[in-house]
């Protein structure tokens, strides 16, 4: 039976001996991430980042990631790694995103750029190969971006594909495979999947050498770009229409802009050519702290409540006291 379980283990060690991991950044060395890490210095307006596990999380020092720390800023920073050919390989990319603060408008995406990126001039306009990752504005975007770039074109997947919104950390990977079929999960589990070819409108894939997806050389992780959100709600600062009738429409509301808020967290990059490897490492990384985040959360959530309402019984008592006060001060004024 010994014998059994040394051999199983061995076959284990083997197969993640066969994976290769083109990337791979968990935060876990304290403030040495900004030697790998470089922060576009393109636009001055650019949000900084800073490493940190958040208010609530899992493991404090697992669950440290690059934190956004500016509101309404877009984001651009990137981690180089050795050029790579992925033809006739499968192709994963995965990290976790945790928008906290409750994203009401932004991107959580990420991009791989190609290795002759400029990691200082990196700009929105940057060229990349793939764009992944969950973007949400207001009630109407909802998303998961897929987008990949083929013959000097971007292509988005046309299934609608729905992220996650709430403010707990999430586990996003795209499989990329060498039949050119693919897979988006979330959490782990898959939500979609298909053709390349034919979920991107690229039938003429099959009539090419499939060079272009599968041989490129892949460079560079952004970070975050968060969405402007005037593309989405043009009419935010829409005047009142000259033949609005306030007795009959009623009063003229304008729909106020969405604030674009910091405090998402990115961690747990790979990137690999082995399914099985990604799995592992994302039960490792957000598998093990994904339900000890959430019970902090609840926690602290408690004491909140908790702490409101001793204050509002304490403005209550205050309030009585004041009254009391009040009424004796008048009572003694008519005695005299």
């Amino acid at each position: 039976m010994v014998s059994a379980r040394a051999l199983l283990w061995a076959i284990c060690v083997l197969r993640v001996a066969l994976a290769t991991v083109y990337f791979q950044e968990e935060f876990l060395d304290g403030e040495r991430w900004r030697n790998r890490w470089v922060q576009s210095t393109n636009d001055s307006q650019f949000g900084h980042f800073r490493v940190s596990s958040g208010k609530f999380y899992g493991h404090k020092e697992k669950d440290k990631g690059l934190q956004t720390t500016q509101n309404s800023r877009f984001y651009a920073i990137s981690a180089s790694f050795k050029p790579f050919s992925n033809k006739g390989k499968t192709l994963v990319i995965q990290y976790t995103v945790k928008h906290e603060q409750k994203m009401d408008c932004g991107g959580g995406y990420i991009k791989v750029f190609p290795s002759d990126l400029d990691q200082k001039k990196m700009n929105g306009k940057s060229q990349y190969y793939i764009m992944f990752g969950p973007d949400i504005c207001g009630f109407d975007i909802k998303k998961v971006h897929v987008i990949l770039y083929f013959k000097n074109q971007y292509h988005e997947n046309k299934k609608p594909i729905r992220c996650k919104v709430d403010g707990f950390t999430h586990l996003y990977t795209l499989i990329l495979r060498p039949d050119l079929s693919y897979e988006v999960k979330v959490d782990g589990q898959s939500i979609e999947s298909g053709s390349i070819e034919y979920d991107w409108n690229l039938t003429s894939l099959r009539k090419t050498e499939k060079t272009s997806l599968d041989s490129r050389d892949w460079d560079q992780v952004e970070g975050s770009k968060v969405q402007d959100w005037e593309k989405h709600f043009l009419d935010a600062g829409a005047s009142k229409p000259s033949d609005w009738n306030s007795e009959l429409d009623g009063d003229w509301l304008q729909k106020p802009p969405y604030e674009v808020r910091s405090g998402t967290i990115f961690d747990n990059f790979l990137i690999t050519d082995d399914e099985e490897y990604a799995e592992k490492f994302g039960k490792a990384t957000w598998g093990e702290t994904k339900g000890p985040e959430k019970e902090m959360d609840a926690i602290q959530a408690k004491e909140e409540v908790k702490k409101a309402r001793e204050e509002d019984e304490e403005d209550l008592l205050m309030g009585k006291f004041h009254r009391h006060n009040h009424f004796s001060r008048f009572h003694r004024q008519g005695e005299l």
